[in-house]
């Protein structure tokens, strides 16, 4: 079964969603993505048994921090999933997409290109 995707979403593969730190949302968007999501293990499901917890926390504080800053908090988020369930991965990607696509593009992005 061959599954597709927006061809607008960037995958970066780490061993955990634990993994990810604050700072790499953040930075993401400062570089000019248009939005950041974690898709991880179902909630107490992970091998590193609190990997996405972490996540998860992280989550929120970016959006805490976006928020401050007056960006717009759901341009981060983050999914819980079985590593076997391609179609729900799908299906996430596909919301994040429109989420992303109603929230309309990064602001910081034009700002960098006017800028160079």
């Amino acid at each position: 079964m061959r599954l597709t995707y927006p061809t607008s979403i960037r995958i970066v593969r780490v061993p955990c969603t634990g993994k990810v730190d604050v700072a790499h949302l953040l930075r993401a968007i400062e570089k000019g993505a248009d939005g950041a999501c974690i898709i991880g293990c179902k909630e107490g499901e992970c091998h590193y048994k609190k990997g996405n917890f972490r996540a998860r926390k992280r989550v929120e504080q970016a959006k805490k921090i976006l928020a401050t800053v007056g960006a717009d908090e759901g341009r981060v988020e983050m999914f819980n999933l079985s590593s076997s369930d391609g179609p729900l991965f799908v299906k996430y990607a596909e919301e994040m997409d429109a989420r992303i696509r109603e929230i309309g593009p990064n602001p910081l992005r034009k700002k960098r290109q006017q800028a160079a």
